[in-house]
């Protein structure tokens, strides 16, 4: 069997490649083991020199999903320097952008019930990611009111519940659900009612 240009010493990369074709296809729990190994080009049998089961092989592509959204996320944060409001719009939207161009591994990190706390390494690049939007609200929380100023960890969920939300409702394609607005300028609108609220922005500004 040797389908996909598989060889020996690309067997863990293939798996992962298959799988995330499945979780795109089926969801992270519409396939088998044995699926992932045949869309891998391989037999079932060699899938165990590298992953004890299902799970491992999703948490192994959520992994490679954190480290990327966590390089995207980044990317963003810096390119919107040295305005802490445009750089945390900008992860805001680094985050719409990595869902639509990533979606087996969006689904594989959020949607798989797979804890970030699996493995050390998935930990690690998990923390390293959703920190970096910490961050940008950090820095922006020190333009709030003292006495409107949420903690930077609960200002931060809350524009990843927002942007959480707008890719489940309207960038995931989901029939019923089209909305007559770009995903994007949901998020934004949304991020400027927010902010507005805490007097980051003026009310007056539109």
């Amino acid at each position: 069997m040797a389908k996909r240009g598989y060889h020996p010493g690309n067997l863990r990369e293939a798996l992962v490649k298959g799988c995330l074709a499945l979780i795109e296809q089926k969801g992270p729990t519409g396939f088998s083991l044995s699926e992932a190994a045949r869309e891998a080009g391989v037999t079932p049998a060699a899938v165990y020199r590298h992953f004890e089961g299902r799970e491992d092989l999703i948490a192994e592509a959520a992994r490679q999903g954190y480290d990327i959204f966590g390089d995207l996320m980044e990317h963003a944060y810096n390119d919107g320097q040295p305005s802490a409001l445009t750089a945390f719009y900008a992860t805001g939207r680094a985050y719409l952008a990595f869902a639509n161009k990533f979606p087996g591994h969006y689904i594989a990190m959020f949607e798989s019930g797979i804890s970030i706390q699996r493995t050390p390494e998935l930990n690690a690049v998990a923390t390293r990611a959703l920190g970096i939007l910490e961050k940008a609200a950090a820095q922006l929380s020190e333009h709030i009111p003292a006495e409107k100023r949420p903690p930077p960890q609960m200002f931060s969920a809350h524009i990843w519940a927002m942007s959480h939300g707008i890719v489940e409702l309207f960038a995931r394609g989901s029939p019923g659900t089209k909305s007559p607005f770009p995903p994007e300028d949901l998020l934004e609108t949304a991020i400027g009612v927010y902010l507005r609220g805490l007097g980051v922005i003026p009310q007056d500004n539109v």
